[in-house]
């Protein structure tokens, strides 16, 4: 169990994921949760805080401490997604942003789909320093994506739990899909609402998917992207339909995807012309221009190695101990 947890990953995924979720902070703050500022607006009496604004405790928001959270938040979370001093501003992020939660779900209702990002946000300051296109594999990087994608399974897992803890087999049979378009649906909700029966096998299936979702860690690589990829096109539907949207949840989602492959500062490099020498990082296993990036006479590292989804591609560099 232990080798599972701690697989080890390249840095440059690390680094990748950990630009994306700093990022996702900032665009949170003014683009989905921007409404937290209005908390001030209503009664302290009103606040109810979670089990751990009790716990430690914390103070009922006012227009002072909401103004200076976001601020701070937002020019940390920009500092953060640089991967400079990961620790130090990881931790940093995850406190303000933990508080911003807490201030956004004390007044009557919790979301499920910020869970996965604020395990991730946990995490990332364990995993240390990590550049861009860094292939050398690093087991405290793959700990903080291991923890993270069982917490985005989780939410799927325990949804399903809490749906037939709380509803019952009537959640299966009874009308929730069809309040829901009713409420927020759009054109294509209402097309698919004429169907007969098809929201109630909608509802049994999204019930199976939730309970056996944990089995994406069995898969193969490929299959366990395949997998992953139906997860998007499941809440992809759900936006299209109902205009439900999990984007906290979708980009903790990531933690599944190579994405030391998307390298965007390289591409626009090579797309204008204007590509600097060659580096270490900027090179990938198995990438064609390997061969015209070497010393002359000296093979190309990891070549003829078969190049794979798995995360035991071949490497360049020496294995990293966390």
């Amino acid at each position: 169990m232990s080798r599972w947890l701690t697989e080890a990953v390249p840095r440059g995924r690390v680094a990748a994921f950990r630009t994306l979720i700093y990022l996702f902070v900032a665009a949170d703050l003014v683009i989905f949760t921007p409404w937290v500022r209005t908390r001030v607006s209503v009664p302290g009496d009103l606040y109810r805080p979670l089990l751990i604004g009790r716990l430690l405790p914390l103070p009922t928001p006012t227009e002072t401490l909401v103004t200076v959270i976001f601020w701070a938040l937002l020019l940390l979370a920009l500092l953060a997604a640089t991967g400079r001093a990961p620790r130090l501003l990881g931790w940093a992020v995850c406190a303000l942003y933990l508080e911003w939660m807490i201030i956004a779900m004390s007044y009557g209702k919790v979301d499920h789909d910020r869970f996965g990002l604020l395990v991730a946000l946990a995490v990332l300051p364990t995993a240390g320093r990590a550049r861009h296109g860094d292939t050398t594999r690093t087991e405290a990087g793959g700990w903080a994506l291991r923890v993270t994608q069982v917490a985005v399974i989780c939410t799927y897992f325990l949804a399903a739990f809490a749906k037939l803890r709380f509803g019952g087999l009537d959640w299966l049979t009874g009308s929730v899909l069809a309040r829901a378009i009713i409420r927020r649906g759009t054109d294509l909700a209402d097309l698919i609402a004429q169907v007969p029966h098809l929201l109630i096998v909608a509802q049994f299936g999204i019930v199976a998917f939730e309970l056996l979702s944990p089995v994406v860690f069995l898969l193969p690589a490929r299959w366990r992207l395949a997998m992953v990829g139906f997860f998007y096109s499941f809440h992809a539907v759900t936006i299209a339909t109902i205009t439900i949207s999990f984007a906290p949840h979708l980009a903790a989602m990531t933690s599944f995807l190579p994405l030391e492959r998307v390298r965007p500062v390289v591409w626009a490099r090579r797309l204008v012309g204007r590509e600097t020498p060659a580096s270490a990082t900027d090179v990938s296993p198995g990438d064609p221009m390997d061969a015209d990036r070497v010393p002359p006479g000296q093979a190309p590292v990891g070549a003829g190695a078969e190049r794979t989804l798995d995360d035991q591609a071949p490497v360049v560099g020496r294995p990293v101990a966390p």
